[in-house]
């Protein structure tokens, strides 16, 4: 709604923050007792984000909620690869821990170019590969990295290749260890 000019989140909407999802997300026997609710989340989170900035209002001050999740996060180039490819693991992660995966087209794209890039040994390997991914968001800060940095070439592959196949494990995929 407006407010003074600018965009604030209205004072009785609830919309999930990355601690609630986190939660619900590893806690299946919540899911199907609550069905309905999750059925509903999941389409929520498969709805595109919102563009415009807005804030909450707290008491007379306005504070940028980075913590709130509105709509699917991952945004893409035109190619369809993630900017910030620990976010989109770790929100495909959240909607597969759901089963929600199915159900948001975005997630399902992105996925599948992040796949493109796997060799046939199963490495992420994606062309011109100079440093490896960086957050640009805190909310991955506990599962990217997942080692301190090395001056190993193959570091830069490790954790996208070890989320990719915690992925395809979740999804139900077989997985052939060379």
């Amino acid at each position: 709604m407006k407010s003074g000019g600018s965009t604030v989140l209205h004072p009785e909407a609830n919309p999930p923050t990355w601690f609630a999802l986190a939660m619900v997300a590893s806690m299946p026997s919540l899911q199907r007792e609550r069905a309905g609710f999750t059925e509903r989340l999941a389409h929520y989170l498969s709805s595109p984000q919102t563009k415009k900035a807005f804030a909450i209002v707290a008491g007379k001050k306005r504070v940028k909620p980075t913590h709130l999740v509105l709509g699917d996060p991952v945004t893409t180039d035109p190619k369809g690869m993630p900017r910030d490819i620990p976010l989109a693991l770790h929100f495909i992660d959240l909607l597969i821990r759901l089963g929600a995966f199915a159900g948001s087209p975005n997630a399902n794209k992105v996925l599948g170019r992040l796949m493109k890039d796997v060799d046939d040994r199963g490495v992420w390997n994606p062309k011109g590969l100079r440093t490896a991914p960086k957050a640009l968001l805190r909310y991955t800060y506990h599962m990217f990295p997942l080692d301190v940095e090395s001056k190993a070439p193959e570091w830069k592959q490790v954790d996208v290749t070890f989320r990719l196949a915690q992925i395809a494990r979740r999804l139900g995929c077989q997985l052939e260890y060379i």
